[in-house]
């Protein structure tokens, strides 16, 4: 099978002269004109980037969806190349009901009239990893089912392997291959998809950011029905409402686009900076917008099988970022930069702070609605990347991410003004992590563990302040009444310590 699959990706290749864009290369050059006089039948009219989408579409759904997760490594793409790929969509042909009743029947061994009241044979929904069908639980509640696809992990080994081959070829042959970091893109792919092929993983994700968004006036999130999910089902309650992006259908339901937009602006930095847990696949058809009375305007997420986690230490050095660039403090982007661990210490700041500063200050030629936070961002990294900075994974997901909810927003009010909406946003947030408040919730989350030892702090302050030192030697004696004030003061520290944390118990 793996050779036959070569031969056809081989055939895909030169058909859409994909060689043609290795042939550019300096070495390979002069092979051209006999390349193409062989293979004269081609069309490369086209520009490359082109081409390549092109070609990822005509090689299944596996391509697509990796050129869909190249598309987001803007850090190391040409910017039209990571254009052109963000253009994939992931929809493939459904596959057949009977795959889809023998999957079900074979996950919850019974036939599939009772395990669900009414099950809908044809999908709603068809991508290369699931499709989804509409169906009713036994008490009548109506649910979605998403189904993995027969057979997709045998697929994907065989495309996987064929892609390793070829990366670790390109950085071979190549110094600007070696640059893209193929081996690394690949390895990230495979990552992606061992979770999106575990449907309890989404179910997690799903449940998860429902418990954050609960009663919110933002987002709704489909309930998981635990009972009757596993690893090839996922079941949860079915949504209804309008897509995102049926602009006229939204206006037609009185749906404030200016508003929708703002929100969606806020829902994002809500998701990234108060609970570090973001969906990280964003794009407008995964996106619809509530019409019913009671939640008129909220928005609808789906698919949950990709999603972004931050750290606290991820979230202070994005904000800080984002504050500092539109402060115009190119001295603290800089050492923000250092700070997070990602540059090396013996990185010179103010090298780093001229890079950043040649990068950044042409865009303030703009007004700031023009500005677009995902692309300062992704320059962010590109003018770092000389200084041997690693992207983090989840700042490429989060930069994406950005870029998405960028083009939604814009494309629901052209004169959005991301930074006007998500300022206020950052600027509440930093003093949350550094004020009162801050220090209020710190010292709650470690309450169980200091209330725990308070019983002991009179044992402890009497072996400390009370026992006489063992020792007769004069420089002995000297330590330990130097040892007994240090204790005082501990002592005075932690009984300090005890009353706010009783206080702010009481009061919490």
């Amino acid at each position: 099978m793996r050779v036959f699959r070569l031969i056809r990706i081989t055939t895909v290749a030169l058909r859409f002269g994909l060689d043609d864009i290795l042939l550019s290369h300096e070495r390979l050059r002069g092979l051209r004109p006999w390349v193409n006089r062989v293979l004269f039948w081609r069309d490369l009219s086209q520009p490359p980037a082109v081409r390549l989408r092109l070609a990822l579409e005509a090689l299944g759904p596996i391509f697509v969806k990796f050129g869909q997760v190249l598309s987001t490594r803007r850090d190391i793409l040409p910017t039209d190349v990571a254009d052109e790929l963000a253009r994939l969509q992931d929809r493939v042909p459904p596959f057949p009901a009977e795959q889809v009743i023998a999957t079900l029947e074979r996950a919850y061994r019974k036939p599939v009239d009772q395990v669900f009241a009414a099950f809908d044979r044809v999908p709603v929904a068809s991508a290369s990893v699931a499709q989804v069908h509409f169906a009713d639980l036994p008490d009548g509640t109506p649910v979605a089912v998403k189904v993995l696809r027969p057979g997709i992990e045998d697929v994907i080994e065989h495309d996987l392997a064929l892609m390793q081959t070829a990366a670790s070829l390109l950085e071979r042959v190549s110094a600007d291959g070696r640059r893209l970091r193929p081996r690394e893109v690949v390895a990230e792919f495979e990552k992606s998809l061992a979770d999106e092929l575990d449907l309890t993983r989404e179910a997690a994700n799903c449940s998860q950011l429902r418990r954050n968004f609960r009663n919110s006036r933002l987002l709704l999130v489909p309930a998981v029905y635990w009972d009757w999910c596993n690893e090839q089902v996922m079941v949860m309650e079915r949504m209804s409402g309008i897509p995102v992006s049926h602009v006229d259908r939204l206006v037609a339901a009185g749906i404030d686009l200016k508003r929708l937009a703002r929100a969606g602006v806020e829902l994002f930095f809500t998701q990234v900076f108060r609970d570090g847990f973001f969906h990280a696949d964003m794009h407008p058809g995964n996106i619809f917008v509530a019409v019913d009375a009671g939640n008129h305007g909220k928005y609808i997420g789906l698919d949950y099988g990709i999603v972004g986690t931050l750290s606290d230490r991820d979230k202070s050095y994005l904000a800080q970022n984002f504050i500092a660039f539109f402060r115009r403090d190119y001295q603290r982007v800089a050492t923000a930069h250092v700070e997070s661990g990602w540059v090396p210490p013996d990185t010179r700041v103010d090298e780093l702070e001229k890079e950043v500063r040649v990068v950044l200050e042409p865009i303030f030629d703009r007004p700031l609605s023009q500005i677009s936070l995902g692309r300062v961002l992704m320059q962010l990294f590109r003018a770092s990347r000389r200084f041997n900075v690693e992207i983090q994974p989840q700042l490429v997901l989060l930069q994406k991410t950005l870029l998405n909810v960028e083009g939604l927003g814009r494309e629901l009010d052209p004169e959005l003004d991301l930074w006007t909406t998500a300022k206020p946003y950052l600027e509440r947030w930093m003093e949350e992590q550094i004020g009162p408040r801050a220090l209020q919730r710190r010292l709650l989350a470690e309450a169980p563990y200091l209330v725990s030892a308070l019983p002991e702090l009179p044992r402890l302050l009497h072996q400390r302040l009370l026992a006489p030192p063992a020792a007769s030697d004069t420089a002995l004696k000297e330590l330990a009444a130097a040892q007994r004030t240090r204790s005082r003061w501990l002592a005075v520290v932690a009984v300090l310590l005890a009353v706010i944390i009783a206080l702010l118990v009481e009061r919490g």
